[in-house]
């Protein structure tokens, strides 16, 4: 408890920000310095905390497309919608998905207007569902990075070995390593360094964004979650940027290890492989998604109930919200001109309002609220 309690030690804070602010004073910096936090719970934590208003002001925080729920597509959620307006089925999901909104409807809405949508803690909520209800088709609505995978990929390999045919999953799972590699190649965004996502890489290690660091030169630091941790994180950053030591550096040690979680990676590779995805804001990008192994493809909703031509049949929420730009780190959530005056955490418009990670929902709480 010692230990974990240093990372809550507002003297080391305060020590460290002094270090930052010295540091940048004798450097004589040319431009601001742009650092991205990818993870929607930094985001979260430096709003909270008041980080971004403790640095230089030549340091410039920016949030990328570490929301699950903020990088899934609209049509994804028009998917969801039409799966709930069938009288045989039950739908299951965390409940941060009912209101994020798709072109057709939210799952709140649907769900006011009596379709069988049921909130749960856990996908593995979903098989004793199923048991149940033998007469119905369970549908999971799976949204997430790597850190989320292991436990959808584990809830459909208990399915398959106890022959459970009435579950499937409505999958949009995300990687991230590649959608960072996209971030650094647009030009528009010019980051000059990255705080890493740490959950997702209590699972997937640190290999893969080292390999990016060192192949795009471009310095990167895997980051915990209390304000010392991101400070430091923002520190070494800082300290990399000017030795150009193009590297990622493994700051939070007491929880990932190197190599991830051997037994989750493993899990993951059973289940799904590799695919392409269509990331909110971002586009299409090869090699950031997951789709079903053919052993496991009954387990597939968008195969079972044929939704394969949604994304022809509905486009994007035609409203003047930048969730997009937002995400990718080209525009902050006060310069959209829905933000706080129509879209607020009560009644959102966009997908970064309605999570708890989302840029602009911790924007409105913490900076303008």
């Amino acid at each position: 408890m010692v230990y974990i309690n240093e990372f809550k030690n507002t003297e080391i804070a305060k020590n460290l920000l002094d270090k930052i602010h010295k540091n940048l004073d004798k450097q004589g910096l040319e431009k601001r310095i742009n650092i991205m936090e990818v993870c929607g719970t930094h985001t979260r934590a430096i709003y909270k905390s008041g980080i971004d208003k403790l640095l230089p002001k030549d340091i410039n925080l920016i949030s990328g497309p570490g929301c699950p729920i903020c990088v899934t597509e609209s049509n994804y959620i028009d998917d969801a919608v039409i799966l709930s307006k069938h009288k045989n089925v039950i739908l299951c999901t965390f409940a941060d998905m009912l209101k994020v909104p798709g072109s057709i409807n939210c799952l709140s809405d649907e769900k006011s207007e009596g379709a069988n949508i049921k909130v749960v803690y856990s996908p593995l909520d979903c098989i004793n569902i199923a048991k149940k209800n033998k007469e119905k088709e369970v549908v999971f609505i799976g949204v997430g990075f790597e850190t989320t995978t292991p436990i959808i990929a584990l809830t459909i390999k208990k399915a398959y070995e106890n022959n459970i045919k009435n579950l499937s999953v409505l999958h949009s799972l995300k990687t991230m390593p590649n959608a960072i590699k996209n971030l650094i190649l647009d030009k528009e965004v010019n980051i000059d360094g990255f705080i890493c996502p740490g959950h997702v890489s209590t699972v997937i290690g640190i290999d893969d964004f080292d390999k990016l660091a060192r192949r795009n030169k471009v310095p990167m630091v895997l980051s915990g979650f209390e304000y010392v941790d991101i400070i430091y994180s923002i520190y070494r950053l800082c300290e990399m940027i000017k030795a150009k030591e193009y590297k990622c550096e493994n700051q939070y040690k007491r929880v990932v290890r190197n190599r991830g979680n051997e037994l989750s990676k493993k899990i993951i590779n059973e289940v799904f492989k590799p695919s392409c995805s269509n990331w909110r804001g971002l586009g299409m990008i090869e090699n950031t998604g997951l789709q079903f192994r053919e052993k496991y493809m009954e387990f597939d909703a968008k195969y079972k109930f044929k939704l394969w031509f949604s994304n022809f049949r509905y486009g994007n929420v035609k409203t003047d919200c930048i969730c997009g730009e937002i995400l990718r780190g080209i525009k902050k959530p006060n310069e959209c001109k829905l933000f706080k005056n129509i879209c607020t955490p009560q009644k959102p418009i966009g997908p970064c309002m309605v999570s708890e990670e989302g840029a602009c929902a911790n924007f409105y709480k913490y900076k303008e609220g």
